[in-house]
């Protein structure tokens, strides 16, 4: 039995409601919950993940409040909101031996998911060019202050193949990624794009960690990403070669392959 379905899960406990993308397996099949979390190019980002890890598991894609016209609440003003969230959401639906897969922004959601874990639901992370933690020698790229041309620049191994014009785009895609950026600031503008504690206390984290790092990355280096590995208690670094920020869209084949093997590394036994 398989499920692709978009759900609306109201979280009572938090007063907030999650538009959640779920498919694959039914977990009454024992098919193992994964959680994927965007980053700030939306939902859209990781659909290529879901899709593919949906043939053998049962995939949870929320939309963070605020990304895509969704509603954040007031009380959500940060990324360990986001974290606290997706925690209950685990505990409300009762969810064990979780597989939590972040690329960049969502990548940084799930470091800090695993930090608060004290009921051990997690027992895998994949952070696909995390961001999240301070490295003196590596200073996260000011997205922010970037023109499109040169956020591609940055962002993509084959920039002229993947860059879009902004001018290009339908006014109410255009007003949604603007909406979604605005919302990125709130939330993690400051400081930028870390948190100042959260290098330090990766060492309690005890689940095994993938970070899988897109080699041409110049908003995270691959050097950023060996020091964020480095401070996890249990983790190890992936370069992929010929990809940028997303190794998942340029490179999708070997970005996969890497995910499926930490998938089977990490399922505990049933």
């Amino acid at each position: 039995m398989t499920s692709d379905t978009m759900t609306s899960a109201a979280l009572t406990s938090d007063t907030a409601i999650l538009t959640i993308a779920e498919a694959g397996p039914a977990l009454e099949t024992g098919a193992r919950p994964v959680l994927i979390l965007h980053g700030g190019g939306g939902p859209l980002t990781v659909a290529p993940i879901a899709r593919h890890l949906s043939g053998t598991a049962h995939t949870l894609t929320p939309v963070h409040p605020g990304w895509d016209g969704t509603p954040r609440p007031a009380w959500c003003t940060g990324v360990d909101d986001l974290a606290l969230l997706y925690l209950h959401l685990l505990e409300d639906r009762g969810l064990e031996d979780v597989l939590v897969v972040g690329s960049s922004l969502g990548g940084w959601i799930a470091a800090e998911m695993a930090v608060r874990d004290s009921a051990r639901r997690i027992t895998g992370l994949v952070l696909i060019d995390a961001v999240g933690v301070y490295v003196e020698d590596e200073p996260i790229a000011d997205y922010f202050a970037l023109d499109p041309r040169a956020a591609a620049g940055l962002s993509w191994h084959d920039p002229d193949r993947y860059y879009i014009d902004p001018a290009q785009l339908p006014a109410d895609q255009l007003a949604t990624r603007q909406a979604n950026m605005a919302t990125m600031r709130a939330l993690a503008g400051d400081p930028y794009m870390h948190d100042p504690k959260l290098l330090r206390r990766l060492a309690r984290v005890r689940q095994p960690a993938l970070l899988v790092w897109g080699e041409s990355d110049r908003i995270v280096t691959p050097a950023y990403g060996a020091a964020y590995a480095a401070a996890f208690a249990d983790a190890r670094l992936e370069i992929v070669p010929k990809a940028g920020h997303l190794p998942q869209l340029e490179q999708p084949e070997a970005t996969f392959d890497l995910i499926d093997s930490h998938l089977r590394r990490t399922t505990t036994s049933r």
